[in-house]
């Protein structure tokens, strides 16, 4: 939002564009942490609040969606800022990206057999296929291991490997924040610890009650899903919180590993106040002073540690 109406304020319009999977779905908003409108403070913010909870919504689909938003804000003259999420989404919105197809039929056919012998046992299976995708999908992931497997079936494998770093739009410039590991977790502990107060249970309560459980993708997210496992009786409030913590950190570090890949990302201090300024000169937009930049930009020695290190 800063670097929005920094570049507002110098005669260069700009907006925001979601990257994150689960802030498409109505609703959503306290585990998201969506920002509101107050939030947003005047600066329009696309994909956000663009499906129902019943919805299936997919990362190709979500391509097609920013990728023509990015075209008509860029037609008229307006900066798109794309700020999420995950690398999976934020790479297939930028680079070149190609998806396997897809088949109703045998999607359809694995589902059931998922339905029959269980993620588990449908892991297995993967892993005698394809072992290098199994090896990075979790065996309770049903619908990852039905999306592999169909990928395998229609195209004789599959690559569980993100592509090479080629650009597929022009002009891209990207920024990530690194941040020390011992805050980061005490902020994701503190954010859960806030979330519950800000009355995630509740808002789940009401999510349940518009199909929730029936989505394919909205229930499967981080908090959400604890949740649910807590009002069926499965998970304590107190073990609830505590698994979406952990999940906050393993997910954390998982999409940390794929952005740290990225030689093409400048890393910026997430503390640090010259953050709009070092943005904008890093784009071309902006100035400010030689040794102000270079003191943002420059990834410390000690912030090397990959797990002491923020994903964009």
């Amino acid at each position: 939002m800063d670097v929005a109406l920094a570049l507002a304020e110098s005669g260069q319009p700009a907006e925001i564009i979601n990257a994150d999977s689960m802030l498409v779905y109505r609703g959503m908003d306290i585990g998201t942490a969506k920002p509101t409108e107050a939030e947003r403070r005047g600066v329009p913010h696309h994909l956000i609040d663009i499906a129902e909870v019943t919805e299936r919504t997919s990362v190709a689909e979500f391509q097609t969606l920013a990728r023509g938003v990015i075209a008509r804000l860029r037609d008229a003259g307006t900066v798109p800022i794309v700020v999420g999420g995950s690398a999976l989404y934020t790479r297939a919105i930028t680079d070149h990206f190609d998806f396997p197809g897809s088949d109703d039929e045998v999607r359809a056919r694995w589902e059931a057999e998922l339905a029959r012998v269980g993620p588990h046992e449908l892991h297995r299976r993967l892993a005698e296929i394809a072992p290098e995708s199994a090896a990075k999908i979790e065996p309770g992931n049903g619908r990852r291991t039905v999306r592999a497997l169909e990928v395998a079936e229609l195209t004789g494998g599959h690559r569980p490997s993100l592509p090479e770093w080629t650009y597929e739009l022009s002009d891209v410039h990207q920024f990530g924040l690194w941040l020390d590991r011992a805050e980061l977790d005490a902020r994701i502990d503190g954010r859960v610890e806030q979330m519950w107060a800000d009355g995630l249970v509740e808002e789940v309560r009401a999510l349940l009650d518009r199909g929730l459980r029936e989505g394919e993708t909205a229930v499967r997210a981080i908090g959400y899903r604890q949740v649910v496992q807590f009002l069926d009786g499965e998970l304590s409030e107190r073990e609830a919180k505590a698994a979406v913590q952990r999940a906050t950190r393993t997910f954390f570090r998982k999409q940390l590993g794929w952005y740290r890949r990225d030689p093409r990302i400048t890393w910026l201090d997430a503390t640090s106040a010259s953050n709009v300024a070092a943005v904008l000169a890093g784009i071309g937009l902006g100035t400010t002073a030689e040794g102000e930049v270079g003191a943002s930009i420059q990834l410390p020695q000690g912030a090397r540690d990959p797990e002491r290190l923020h994903h964009p």
